[in-house]
Formats: C-alpha cells, structure tokens, sequence
C-alpha cells in the first residue's frame, strides 16, 4: 500500500464528495497523459512502413490509457504523499473525492484492457512494451526508487521515454537503434526537467520525505547535475541527425534549441541564491517542456512531409 493511509475527507473535517467523471479522469494526469500521446505519436509517424488508420488510432487510444493507469496507480501508492505536498494536495484522493481502493481498481483495469488491446489489435511487441512502461513506472520509480534513492528521476525516467518506442513499434512490430534514440533524449531529458522543478519545489519534497537530489545532495550538486544531464541531452538529441532519422530542419531546430537549453542550464549552474536561483530554475523548467515539444513536432513534421511526398 501506499504507506499511511489518508484520512478521508470527513474525518479531516471537510466534507466528502461522491466520484465523477471528472475526478477518474484527474486520476489519469491528463498533462503527463498528453505528454505520453505526442511522444508516441512522434515514433509512429518517424517509423518506416504503414499502420492503417483505425489500427493507428486504436494504438493510440491505448497507449494513452495506459499512461492513464500509470498516473492512477501512481496516485493510490502515493496518496499519502500528495496529502502533504502543496502542487499535489489538491489531486483527487487527498480530497477525499475517490477513494484508494477506487483507484487502485481503476488503475488495474485501465492497465489490462489497454496492454491487451494494443496487443490482440495491433501487435504484441507494442503491447509488451506498454506492459512494460507501466510496470516499470509503478513497481520501479513508484514504489522501489522514488522514496528510497536521490536518482529515482535518473532510472525512473526510462519509464517516460518508453512511449515513443511503444509508438514505433505498433507501426514496424519491433525495435530499432532509432526508437532506442528517441528513448534516450527523453531519458536524459528527465533528469534536468525535473531537477530543476524539484529546486524550487523542495519544501514540499522535504516536507514529503522524498530523496530528491536536492534534499540528499544539496543545491549546488543539483545544479552541477542539471548542467552535466543538459550536454549530455543535448548532445543525445544531434544523433538523429547522424542516422538518418532527422534532416534539415531537425539539425538546426536541434542546435538551436540545444543552445538555449544550455543556456539556461549553465544560468541554473551559476545563479545559486535568492530569489533569481528559484527564477532560473522555473524558466529551465518550463522551456524544457517547450524544447522537448518543439524538438519533436519538427522531427514528426519531417517524416510526415516525407510520407506525403512519396
């Protein structure tokens, strides 16, 4: 279980509200969930060879619900957790809106029926994999790394780079050096995206007990490590530049971006007090997510402008 138990809403004084739709859905972290989408999406566009349509958009649907499982295992194992953390107080089960058994049950079912439909429909190497993605983002982030190590992010964050191989693979039936290459610029993008929300967020992981870098190793490490994971990002995402996977308008959407990247690492790095640190480390953040989006819609952009003209 998810450690200690939640108390419920009327026993914290506040009223108790019955379930909707609303609040499954909240279960299923709609912002990672469309995250999970575009990324897979991106592997099935990149992907050599046809996937008819409905089959696409079945691999799709399924691909999405399991990330939608994910987040609602996610959120029962760690109700307790998110009762005390200020950006998570809010989610369902703190308020007392679903219950854990409810999404625990919820979470279950979303899992199998989105694994075996992905593999009855599509094919079984994608739906192993998507098995694969939920088992290692419950039972290996969530409840093996997460409160245990300072690099939970760093392994854990296989299980967010998974998607884009799951999508390459509903479309070819296997996997690639180029599908590995999409895995890693997202593995080695996690670690600066996360870090350096978990900078100025650290009150609540300290309040929590989660072993960020931050609360383990201290700000100035976190920031040397932001800065090591951005060139090492930066330096995974030109590959596709030299396997034939990305082309023009990747290679300079690449270098540019990669360049603004750094920047603002190497601002992270240097800015180490005040209110201009925590300033540094939100702008990191959030241009991480523009970077990662961007970087991915042109690499998509191209491959569907090459099936078109072909």
């Amino acid at each position: 279980m998810s450690g200690t138990p939640v108390s419920s809403g009327a026993e914290a004084g506040t009223p108790v509200f019955e379930s909707s739709l609303t609040d499954f859905f909240q279960l299923m972290k709609p912002r990672v969930m469309s995250l999970v989408i575009f990324t897979a999406l991106v592997g099935m566009v990149a992907a050599p060879g046809n996937l008819h349509p409905v089959l696409g958009a079945i691999a799709l649907l399924a691909i999405a619900v399991g990330a939608g499982a994910s987040g609602a295992l996610n959120m029962w194992y760690e109700a307790d957790i998110d009762a005390v953390m200020q950006r998570t107080a809010a989610r369902p089960i703190p308020r007392g809106r679903v219950t854990e058994d409810e999404a625990l049950s919820f979470g279950v079912i979303l899992s199998v029926a989105s694994v075996l439909t992905l593999g009855v429909l599509v094919n079984w190497v994608a739906g192993s994999l998507l098995a694969l993605t939920i088992a290692f983002y419950v039972f290996v982030y969530t409840m093996w790394l997460k409160r245990r190590t300072p690099h939970n992010i760093v392994i854990g964050g296989a299980a967010g780079a998974f998607p884009p191989m799951v999508g390459w693979a509903a479309v070819t039936g296997s996997v690639s050096i180029e599908s590995i290459v999409l895995f890693l610029i997202i593995f080695t993008w996690t670690p600066p995206h996360f870090w350096a929300l978990a900078l100025y967020r650290n009150r609540d992981y300290q309040r929590a007990g989660i072993p960020m870098l931050p609360v383990v190793a201290g700000d100035v490490e976190t920031r040397k490590q932001i800065l090591f994971y951005s060139v090492l990002m930066v330096a995974t995402a030109a590959v596709p530049i030299f396997i034939g996977l990305g082309g023009l308008a990747y290679a300079v959407t690449s270098s540019v971006l990669g360049v603004v990247f750094l920047w603002f690492a190497f601002r992270v790095w240097s800015i180490r007090e005040g209110r201009d640190s925590d300033k540094a480390a939100k702008q990191l953040f959030l241009f991480s997510i523009f970077y990662l989006f961007v970087l991915f819609a042109v690499l998509m952009a191209e491959h569907a402008i090459a099936a078109f003209l072909t």
